[in-house]
């Protein structure tokens, strides 16, 4: 950014009123370490386990690491600014704050993406599945993700460093997020702001459309099994990844919805913090809870831990 006059910003946080500073830090705190220790967990038993080395457990690997990213990209910033009552950042940590949360949320569009199209080819192609899915073309799916991600990111942050500030150094959230800062620049912003929504909304129709497709063959190829017991395996081993997409595609839709200006202020700090709190948290448990062969290597580990804490 070509700014000469202002190098640190001042973020506002969620509020301002000081009762509400520890309820806040407490449940972020609590869940920013269920995530990270949830997350560990899922990355940790498809790493270790023999029974998780299939393609649809290198995606929930990656996809953990991923949530483990994106979170810690965010929330422990804010803490440290609520534990110590320093609201300010430096212009650098706060430019590098933005592109890590936009390259780490794209990725993950991405990757949902593939995980879908991985669960139509495991239920509508079983007996090419891993011929389809090998080990090859899996971390070259994965790869490809993160390159979307990324190309995709530095165009409009390329024009992001040319922003100048005049007067106002005060961010109305309580991360580094590009719509807030874009509204304190004394730049014309009109141009970078069209190619941000042309981004968010190239990623999300490319994305939610590879899964809507996969979806619509996957339901149309379960309603053709004979037996309601293969039916309701085949629905078990997608319903965790579909809780996840709704809650992911749906808190960007509310993003873009446009409400008042005070009131999309409200909506998108409301919204990321479910995005980079609260989901990264469910995550892990709702792929935990709805599936048995995650849940039978978290009992086979904890009783390998038990019987060596023994001897």
């Amino acid at each position: 950014m070509k700014n000469h006059t202002i190098t640190t910003f001042i973020l506002l946080g969620l509020t301002e009123d000081p009762q509400f500073q520890i309820p806040i830090f407490v449940f972020l705190f609590l869940t920013y370490t269920l995530s990270i220790t949830g997350n560990l967990a899922i990355t940790s038993l498809t790493l270790l386990d023999s029974h998780l080395k299939t393609p649809m457990y290198f995606f929930l690997q990656n996809f953990a690491l991923l949530e483990i990213s994106f979170t810690s990209s965010c929330i422990p910033r804010y803490l440290y600014n609520i534990a110590t009552g320093d609201r300010s950042i430096t212009y650098n940590i706060c430019i590098i704050q933005v592109f890590f949360i936009d390259v780490f949320g794209v990725t993950e569009f991405f990757l949902l993406a593939i995980m879908s199209y991985d669960r139509y080819v495991a239920i509508c192609k079983p007996l090419h599945y891993v011929t389809i899915m090998s080990h090859r073309v899996c971390r070259s799916l994965v790869l490809c993700c993160w390159m979307a991600g990324l190309l995709i990111i530095l165009p409009p942050l390329t024009l992001f460093l040319n922003l100048k500030f005049c007067d106002s150094n005060v961010i109305d959230h309580f991360i580094c997020d590009a719509s807030p800062i874009l509204k304190i620049s004394c730049s014309d912003t009109w141009f970078i702001e069209q190619m941000v929504i042309a981004c968010a909304v190239m990623t999300f129709i490319m994305t939610l459309m590879c899964v809507v497709l996969s979806y619509i063959y996957i339901l149309k190829t379960i309603l053709k099994f004979p037996s309601a017991q293969q039916r309701k395996k085949a629905f078990s081993t997608s319903s965790s990844h579909m809780i996840v997409v709704c809650i992911t595609y749906g808190s960007c839709i509310f993003i873009y919805i446009k409400p008042s200006a005070k009131e999309e202020v409200d909506i998108n700090k409301g919204v990321s913090v479910l995005t980079t709190s609260i989901a990264p948290m469910l995550n892990p448990f709702i792929y935990t809870l709805r599936n048995k062969q995650v849940k039978q290597a978290f009992n086979d580990s904890i009783k390998r831990i038990a019987f060596l804490s023994k001897k």
